[in-house]
């Protein structure tokens, strides 16, 4: 039991950054209902502008705070120059043209940085707490703390400001939205720059707890999309508990030898398990 426990809390790191994704990607999908693609190439590159600061001899906190910008400066750009030109075609048209843009980021990080493993070290990996047997270090509890923070943030956002009335008004009818006045171009380009804050700070995390390459960080979107379809698209708190589930399991995963080499698969077999079950419940509730 005590080894299960520790690598229960080994998985709380991880864990929380799948939590962190996914509620990028539930608070863009409530507001635009686009699931980003890009999201986990927006961090990666993020990540890369931070490791390449820090290799310069820049400040860490600088190097940190650039990663979040230029994720989130790319994500704006891509929801203020490219989101409006496929707002009326068919959602999984939009989905798939962050595809193509997850397609251009990761072919500029391979060209640029290359596809060797590096790996960005935090300061607080050097600061670690024993909890049940396992090395619990400061990253892995930034990381959780993190999650429920900006879970928080974004709950309080979209119930309790004007900004969120409007992002909720916009994910019910965009047309009547413009109608009333909101100035739905914008308020979609927000969305996607909140999205890509999330995606920076996620690739930072990710860099460091896993390791700084292009193709690694650009399928973090695989869990993050399971975490938020777990929440069923909508809410934040079932889909950050879902994406610290989905952490917790890939790492006890780790302590079965027989299934082990195949626990990053964990991510695609819980989707398709919540995608059936989600899909024979509304089947069950039509017949009724």
């Amino acid at each position: 039991m005590s080894i299960l426990l520790a690598f229960v809390v080994s998985g709380l790191g991880i864990g929380a950054v799948y939590a962190l994704s996914g509620v990028g990607l539930v608070v863009l999908y409530r507001a635009t209902g686009v699931i980003n693609f890009a999201f986990g190439a927006l961090g990666a590159l993020g990540a890369f502008v931070a490791w390449t600061l820090i290799e310069q001899g820049h400040a860490d906190a600088l190097a940190w705070l650039a990663a979040i910008l230029v994720a989130a400066a790319g994500s704006y750009a891509y929801g203020r120059l490219i989101a409006p030109r496929l707002a009326f075609r068919d959602p999984v048209v939009r989905s798939v043209g962050t595809l193509g843009f997850a397609l251009v980021l990761l072919g500029f990080i391979g060209w640029y940085w290359g596809e060797v493993p590096r790996r960005l070290n935090l300061p607080t990996d050097k600061t670690s707490i024993a909890l049940f047997g396992a090395r619990l270090n400061m990253t892995r509890i930034i990381a959780l703390a993190l999650a429920l923070a900006m879970v928080a943030a974004i709950t309080v956002l979209l119930a309790r400001t004007r900004v969120g009335l409007y992002l909720r008004s916009l994910a019910d009818d965009r047309d009547l939205s413009a109608i009333l006045g909101i100035r739905v171009v914008q308020l979609e380009a927000f969305a996607w720059g909140i999205s890509g804050v999330f995606a920076g700070i996620c690739g930072l995390l990710l860099a460091n707890l896993v390791r700084l390459q292009g193709m690694q960080l650009t399928f973090l979107v695989v869990p993050a999309i399971a975490a938020a379809i777990l929440g069923q698209l909508r809410s934040l708190p079932a889909t950050a508990v879902a994406g610290l589930a989905i952490g917790v399991t890939e790492a006890c995963l780790t302590a079965v030898p027989s299934v082990a080499p195949y626990r990053t698969a964990a991510p695609f077999v819980i989707a398709l398990v919540a995608v059936a079950t989600m899909r024979a419940s509304l089947l069950s509730m039509d017949r009724r």
